[in-house]
């Protein structure tokens, strides 16, 4: 199944989307409903047999899937992204042992998300914003302390992650040493849809999902890849993350930016603010993913900064 949420002019609704048509349920039902008293089974079979109301896909706008998830976590799975980021800023590609020991993540806006074709405004004072091309796994059935093993069966579906970063705003948050904050804040893109993982078996290689992905600029290929080329599985993201924690239905995790698929990764100047690629408006950023479908955006210009008294 295909899961959207959507907006026809009369309100957000949650429908499945059967090729060129959406198949919407009752107004008031939402995906994350559906999720958190796991009837999304029963409510596809109601959404094919007695739907609500049937659109053609051109008349609705699609939003998020999971406008407002619980929480978004973000993993950093492909280790060959972090060496491409470090040889950017002139750190070398020799990685601290640790980033082999353990899967990172961090908590990342949750309020921020926007919707597949939303128009995405500049963080706000940034000179050197950035996308990333990621999936997000979606968890169906929650729990915690899971097994490496079986965490995947805890996974409802999948769908694409944009990860928008404002680079500048990332130099100030790694110097203190806190972990990610206003770099990650401005926004954070889910969709368009949210597909379930009986609907990917067919792309499943040696136990996991070999997903083609892809993102361009303007209509320029950034990057491509494949999602089965994880230096950490989802399984192993979600064990360690339910360590002691209680994952919940409509959680997200993402896996981490596919390699070579954010600008930082392609500076070619020691001077990272005069890189010229960096997203300026009216730049239109797409993510596709076999499967999953597409994603296109513009960029727009941000809100201005009103300056601290002592600071930026």
């Amino acid at each position: 199944m295909k899961w959207v949420t959507y907006d026809a002019g009369s309100g957000r609704r949650t429908g499945l989307l059967d090729r060129e048509t959406v198949r919407g349920l009752r107004a008031g039902v939402t995906l994350l409903s559906l999720l958190e008293s796991d009837a999304l089974a029963e409510a596809g079979d109601t959404a094919r047999r007695a739907p609500d109301e049937v659109r053609p896909l051109g008349d609705v706008r699609l939003l998020a899937p999971l406008p407002r998830p619980p929480s978004v976590r973000d993993g950093l799975c492909f280790l060959d992204h972090l060496r491409g980021c470090y040889r950017a800023l002139g750190r070398g590609e020799q990685l601290h042992p640790v980033w082999s020991r353990i899967p990172a993540f961090y908590f990342t806006n949750a309020a921020s998300v926007v919707g597949p074709h939303d128009d995405v405004p500049i963080a706000p004072g940034s000179r050197m914003f950035d996308l990333e091309l990621e999936v997000g796994a979606v968890i169906g059935r929650g729990g915690s302390d899971l097994s490496p093993a079986t965490a995947e069966r805890h996974i409802v579906g999948y769908t694409l992650f944009n990860d928008w970063t404002a680079r500048d705003h990332q130099l100030s948050d790694l110097a203190l040493g806190l972990g990610m904050g206003k770099s990650k804040d401005s926004a954070l893109t889910l969709g368009p849809a949210l597909v379930t993982v009986d609907e990917l078996e067919d792309h499943r290689k040696d136990g996991r999902l070999a997903i083609g992905l892809s993102a361009a600029v303007n209509g320029t290929q950034l990057t491509h890849g494949s999602l089965d080329r994880m230096d950490w599985s989802f399984g192993e993201l979600l064990a360690y993350v339910s360590r002691g924690v209680e994952l919940s239905p409509g959680d997200v995790l993402g896996s981490g930016t596919l390699p070579g698929g954010c600008l930082l990764e392609h500076v070619d100047t020691p001077d990272l603010e005069s890189f010229p690629r960096w997203l300026r408006p009216g730049d239109v950023v797409t993510l596709s993913g076999q499967g999953l479908g597409e994603t296109r955006q513009t960029v727009v210009a941000g809100t201005g900064v009103l300056p601290l008294p002592t600071g930026f």
